[in-house]
């Protein structure tokens, strides 16, 4: 299965599909700079004229949003069907990026100890940080099968997690591999369905994502029921209607930081993950389009719990917002070599999620202001035609897909949560300004999500939560 040796190093993509190149390219700033240019311009010539070219761009953005959702809940159809076992089961190698969990690695192990695979076809690494003696000793001392072991990365920098998966890949010479964090709950059949998948699926299939679910910490003091809520009808649309809608299309898309699963040689071929990307698997999944190579999803879940309050919510939400910045400033350096449906997609999926957060605030307190201006002084909102049909488009979209993704997914979405969702998508704005402050400021910074343990709540012959 693995010869023991290991191969050259994995240090990530070329240094013009890296973050490590802070800035912008030449091409960049000649485009901002024109950019800026017409702006002041029309601002001195024709501000009028400006602004209600702004205000009217902003609402076909918003409105095309919608429209794409309301368009890949009907596109995204359910969950993809089983595919036949594979005939010959690969050599599979499981990686988990430990930092910092000294707690978690039981359950890790636990957790990782029941996937359902031939034991002499695995190999398994807890991957951790030289100067985390805590985590590292922790992990040594608990029992774990033959085929899980214990990786202590090198010093060097960057200190992230995907520099720690690119050290452990370095050590694996072939089969499908496959990305779990701590806090995570893979399905037991998760390896087997992906292998079936490569083995009958289409010959430029890379990667599979598996669907992550939410549910509530088993500690009621550890839950937050508005964000907890809210947090996985997130995860349930983007997981089970748009990244569905988005593989029925043949489009690429930014994968989740878990429970993607590569073919080994491809992974290596196009230099593993980005160790200078906070967001190392939404750009993954792009350099993999780049490079011919196409993206799929599967129906085995991993479960995960909420970050918590709000002082660990926050900075998650800064590092993916900080992440997908980069990621979106990386391949519009080279934006033609993805091609008109790449390019597509990347303005879909990161670039409609960067617009949604930076303006999510501002559009809800000038709609409650013009409100309360109106039952103040008894007036009716001189409101725009297409104003109305923005604001009805865009939160119907979003409050059906949240409520098909949560149906699919088996998780609790209610009329509460609807009515509660626009507080929680003005709470992303917070997270954006934070986000560009800290891309300037400290690009390469890694916000890490505390954990603490979780006992198993999941019946997995259902996929459901216990009762």
């Amino acid at each position: 299965m693995h010869d023991g040796t290991d191969r050259p190093p994995v240090t990530g993509p070329p240094p013009s599909l890296s973050a490590r190149r802070r800035g912008l390219d030449a091409g960049q700033w000649i485009a901002l700079l024109l950019g800026l240019t017409g702006l002041t311009v029309a601002a001195m010539t024709a501000p009028d004229a400006l602004a209600r070219t702004i205000i009217h761009v902003l609402w076909l953005l918003f409105l095309a949003a919608g429209l794409w959702r309301a368009a890949a809940v009907a596109i995204s159809g359910r969950a993809p069907p089983a595919a036949p076992p594979a005939a010959d089961l690969p050599p599979y190698a499981v990686i988990a990026a430990l930092r910092h969990e000294a707690a978690m690695i039981p359950q890790i192990v636990a957790r990782l100890s029941r996937l359902d695979y031939p034991a002499d076809r695995l190999r398994g690494f807890l991957v951790i940080e030289a100067d985390d003696g805590e985590t590292i000793a922790a992990a040594q001392a608990c029992p774990r099968p033959d085929w899980l072991s214990v990786l202590v990365a090198p010093p060097g920098e960057p200190m992230t997690k995907p520099r720690a998966l690119n050290i452990a890949l370095s050590r694996v010479v072939e089969g499908l591999v496959t990305v779990y964090d701590a806090e995570d709950e893979p399905d037991p059949g998760q390896l087997r369905e992906a292998a079936a998948r490569f083995a009958s699926g289409p010959p430029r299939l890379a990667c599979l994502q598996a669907p992550l679910r939410i549910r509530p910490a088993a500690d009621p003091a550890r839950r937050r029921p508005f964000l907890d809520r809210q947090f996985a009808a997130e995860y349930a649309a983007l997981f089970e209607v748009i990244l569905p809608a988005l593989t029925r299309l043949g489009l690429p898309f930014p994968l989740g930081g878990t429970s993607n699963h590569f073919r080994v040689d491809i992974l290596r071929q196009v230099g593993g993950w980005d160790p200078w990307n906070v967001t190392e698997d939404a750009d993954l999944g792009y350099r993999l389009w780049r490079r011919g190579w196409r993206l799929g999803v599967m129906s085995s879940p991993t479960w995960e719990t909420p970050p918590g309050d709000l002082h660990a919510w926050l900075p998650q939400r800064t590092r993916w917002l900080k992440g997908f910045m980069q990621t979106w400033l990386v391949h519009m350096r080279r934006p033609l070599s993805l091609g008109w449906r790449g390019l597509l997609s990347l303005h879909l999926t990161l670039g409609l999620a960067l617009v949604a957060a930076a303006l999510h605030a501002a559009a809800l307190a000038l709609l409650l202001g013009l409100t309360l201006s109106a039952l103040i002084y008894g007036l009716a909102p001189a409101t725009p035609p297409l104003a109305v049909l923005v604001l009805v488009t865009g939160a119907s979209s979003s409050w059906f897909s949240a409520w098909i993704g949560c149906r699919r997914a088996g998780v609790p979405y209610g009329l509460r949560d609807m009515l509660t969702a626009p507080l929680y998508w003005s709470m992303l704005s917070l997270a954006f300004v934070h986000a560009f402050w800290r891309l300037i400021r400290q690009p390469f910074a890694w916000d890490k999500t505390p954990h603490a343990p979780d006992e198993p709540a999941i019946d997995h012959r259902t996929g459901r939560q216990a009762a």
